[in-house]
């Protein structure tokens, strides 16, 4: 088991058991097909990248449950149109 849920603090951060779980599994998902991890871990563990996460404020569940991204870093990069160029 992860040391990082046996503590109160990340269920507390996100709001919630169910919430903690729900963010967990939507951001295992981006992980899995293909999206860049938001830390700098020395490991390929994605259950451990994504506590990182959560515990650095990386990521957090927006009012409609969907996985939503802090600071200039997102997993899917900046969003531009090509028109634009």
């Amino acid at each position: 088991m992860y040391d990082e849920l046996k503590e109160e603090a990340i269920v507390n951060k996100v709001g919630g058991r169910f919430k903690l779980s729900t963010l967990i599994q939507k951001r295992l998902v981006q992980l899995n097909r293909g999206s860049r991890p938001l830390v700098d871990l020395a490991t390929h563990d994605k259950m451990a990248i994504v506590l990182q996460e959560i515990l650095q404020d990386k990521i957090f569940l927006d009012t409609s449950n969907e996985v939503r991204y802090t600071g200039d870093r997102g997993a899917e990069g900046p969003e531009f149109d090509l028109d634009d160029l």
